[in-house]
């Protein structure tokens, strides 16, 4: 039997799969919900369980699983280096409603892996056999890993692809990066394609998949069995049905800009937080308005404007202004790019308090 069936079933039988990347401090359930109204992908993540001595289950990321209106399934995910911990968190977690356990081996964060969790164990392939090995013995369901292509360099990839296979791993999602080259450098798809082959397992491309049409190039170039996706779903939520339209040999949707205003107004909706300050407010914002500006305007004027509010009215004046009002309708193009356009940074070195942690 091909091992994608090991997997639940699909949106689309016959399709590529889809996922949407954990992402620390964005996809949780108020997230995954915006995504599902503008269409889900085949699987969601959860953000991870940070395992511990005496650590419990993280009660606003246990609501992705247990009150998860979407329809689709929810692998939680858990990062750690503890293996008594780690078995018996994933036991608890295994009495809710979820598609399977996700190990977390790729974190790049410097806090996450200079605790020798996350990316951080991939100096330690002996500890990733330990590890796998209790685990898998633990769960009964699926066991799925996220990972990247090593620490500083490639020298330990083949070794732990051949554990993956040693303990019968449901599904690898692998970012075609090291640790240490972060999101910087090009993605090695072809080291994703050399996974393919190696592993017995169903393996999901993950890296800089920034469209419907950059999915299917990914997927022809590594045979994937699907990819996943972050960044480009808080850019573009639309992401997850377009691939399918592609892939399906349908016309990709084009997106107005009024409608990603829309999407925006609904992110502000599902994220508000009252009992927090009105900055805090405007900074959590503009963490998701940081990736969509990179698709609203080529000369990146929105995104200028938008990092220069202080307050909620100025924010949300900039999108008024950009995608419903005069600058909109002095564009000769009124529709979002289906791909980010060229120079146009989401992560501007001067903001740090919008860099988002994905992991």
């Amino acid at each position: 039997m091909p091992p994608v069936h090991r997997l639940p079933l699909p949106l689309a039988p016959g399709l590529p799969l889809t996922a949407l990347a954990p992402m620390q401090d964005v996809t949780d359930l108020r997230f995954m919900s915006v995504i599902a109204h503008y269409g889900s992908p085949d699987y969601f993540f959860t953000e991870y369980f940070r395992v511990y001595a005496n650590s419990g289950l993280h009660k606003n990321i246990l609501r992705s699983i247990t009150e998860n209106a979407t329809d689709r399934p929810v692998f939680a995910q858990l990062i750690g280096e503890s293996i008594p911990d780690l078995v018996r968190v994933a036991g608890e977690l295994s009495q809710y409603p979820i598609a399977g356990i996700d190990l977390n081996l790729g974190c790049p964060a410097p806090r996450i892996y200079r605790k020798n969790v996350g990316g951080g164990l991939l100096r330690d392939p002996d500890k990733i056999d330990h590890m796998l090995g209790e685990l898998r013995k633990a769960v009964a369901g699926r066991l799925t890993v996220k990972m990247r292509l090593g620490f500083d360099d490639t020298a330990n990839f083949d070794r732990i692809l051949d554990l993956i296979n040693r303990h019968n791993i449901d599904l690898l999602s692998l970012h075609g990066r090291t640790v240490k080259e972060m999101y910087h450098s090009d993605v090695h798809y072809d080291l994703i394609a050399h996974a393919v082959q190696r592993v017995q397992c169903p393996v999901f491309a993950n890296g800089n998949v920034t469209s419907a049409f950059a999915a299917a190039a990914v997927l022809a170039q590594t045979r994937a069995a699907g990819v996943m996706i972050g960044r480009a779903a808080i850019r573009n939520p639309w992401i997850f049905h377009q691939t399918r339209q592609h892939l399906s040999g349908q016309p990709v949707s084009t997106i107005a800009l009024p409608a990603v205003r829309g999407y925006i107004e609904r992110l502000r909706c599902a994220t508000a937080m009252p009992s927090i300050p009105e900055r805090a407010r405007v900074n959590h914002m503009k963490m998701y308005l940081n990736y969509i500006g990179q698709g609203v305007d080529v000369t990146g004027a929105f995104l200028s404007e938008m990092r220069h509010a202080h307050t909620e009215a100025e924010l949300f004046g900039a999108c008024d202004r950009h995608l419903l009002g005069e600058t909109n309708r002095s564009q000769p193009n009124q529709t979002f790019a289906i791909e980010p356009y060229p120079g146009l940074a989401a992560r501007p070195n001067r903001e740090p308090t919008h860099v988002l942690k994905a992991c």
